[in-house]
């Protein structure tokens, strides 16, 4: 399977079985940047593959590959927490193939994968990035700087693209790399929950989607009507758990979001831009 590549303008696309990048550069290093981020994508996948078992197990030894222990280290610092490296793929990707425009000298520069974005500022430079609702409104922006040493911005939630333990409509985790704020976004996500509230329907996450690296972990299929303080008091225990990351260096930030309530943590509180928090 051969890498799909699209350019328009600025931006430069490519996808790759189920990875799927937009990639930003700023000139002068854009089109060294982009051929970089191009050979990048050679082989990812088949090594991933290669790897893919150590990547769907709880626990174990660390896999070989460069992008495939990226992920493993990302997710060793939430343990004994049930996480598997794939958790963060997605971040690990992006922060691949950033390296890599770094090498060729970008000195600005973006890899969304699919929402799970690494990006690089150089000193004086800086960027502004949109926080996506559920229900597609843009609840708040964050504007980074080469200062705040954040490397890489994921969002997980229901309304993500994965299975979710949690019931929060989406979390936005700011981090030193892609991979860290991917795994991290998907275990906050997963602690913003009511457990055995009765309008929180789950299943095994094998019955919902037997090729989930989850097993038989109950994952949230259905969420239906939640008080005023059902949602504060799910978005404590997510506060909670990100306050935990961020004590013991996992994150830097998160922003949290459940039916039209937001709730900030660590560098979020300084860089969030939004109508309730300007």
């Amino acid at each position: 399977m051969s890498v799909e590549i699209a350019r328009r303008g600025e931006r430069l696309h490519l996808r790759h079985g189920p990875t799927d990048l937009v990639i930003l550069c700023d000139a002068p290093a854009r089109e060294a940047a982009f051929a970089s981020a191009i050979n990048a994508m050679d082989g990812l996948l088949a090594a991933l593959v290669e790897d893919l078992p150590r990547l769907r197990a709880f626990d174990g030894p660390p896999p070989s590959g460069p992008v495939a222990r990226a992920m493993w280290r990302a997710v060793e610092g939430w343990r004994p927490t049930p996480v598997t490296p794939m958790a963060a793929v997605a971040g690990a990707i992006a922060d691949h193939v950033l390296a890599a425009m770094i090498a060729a000298g970008a000195t600005r520069a973006a890899v969304n994968n699919g929402g799970d974005i690494a990006l690089h500022l150089a000193p004086g430079q800086s960027m502004t990035l949109a926080i996506a609702g559920l229900d597609g409104a843009v609840p708040g922006r964050i504007r980074l700087t080469g200062a705040d040493g954040i490397g890489g911005v994921a969002t997980s939630g229901r309304g993500g693209r994965s299975l979710t333990r949690g019931i929060a409509d989406s979390v936005t985790v700011l981090a030193r790399t892609a991979a860290e704020a991917d795994a991290a976004a998907t275990l906050i996500a997963n602690a913003v929950d009511l457990p055995d509230h009765p309008a929180i329907t789950r299943a095994p996450a094998r019955v919902v989607d037997p090729d989930s690296d989850l097993g038989d972990l109950t994952v949230v299929t259905h969420v239906g009507p939640l008080t005023s303080a059902d949602r504060r008091a799910a978005l404590d225990r997510g506060r909670a758990e990100a306050a935990r990351a961020l004590s013991l260096g996992l994150i830097r930030g998160a922003a949290l979001r459940l039916g039209g309530e937001m709730t900030l943590v660590g560098q979020t509180e300084r860089l969030i831009e939004s109508p309730a928090h300007a």
